[in-house]
């Protein structure tokens, strides 16, 4: 059993910076891939970025060049970096754990073990 909570989110301007980490407890987790996806009011939640268990690393084009997906799996945390942070990616994060050994997914599906989600207001 996983259980993974989110944290570092809050409230910045425009064009600032955020890292979030995603830790977690239980089972080791550096066999899988490992997803944020994000959720707006009103809107499904979206696919962000992943990294794969072989640290192979895949994003969103919205958040490609600014955001970046990195792990440490001595910690068991996953992070996302985000740098130069836009009104729109207003959002709760989440992270998820994908599949284990295999491609990465962007399909919000292949991921289970949510955590709580961390919110993330960008102000204009």
């Amino acid at each position: 059993q996983v259980q993974l909570v989110e944290s570092g989110g809050g409230l910045v301007q425009a064009g600032g910076s955020l890292r979030l980490s995603c830790a977690a407890s239980g089972r080791t987790l550096s066999t899988y891939n490992m997803g944020w996806f994000r959720q707006a009011p009103g809107k499904e939640r979206e696919f962000v970025a992943a990294i794969g268990w072989s640290l192979s690393t895949s994003y969103s084009d919205s958040v490609k060049g600014r955001f970046t997906i990195s792990r440490d799996n001595t910690k068991k945390t996953v992070y996302l970096q985000m740098n130069s942070l836009k009104p729109e990616d207003t959002a709760v994060y989440y992270c998820g754990r994908g599949g284990r050994y295999n491609r990465i997914s962007t399909m919000r599906d292949e991921y289970d073990a949510w955590g709580q989600g961390t919110q993330v207001t960008v102000s204009s």
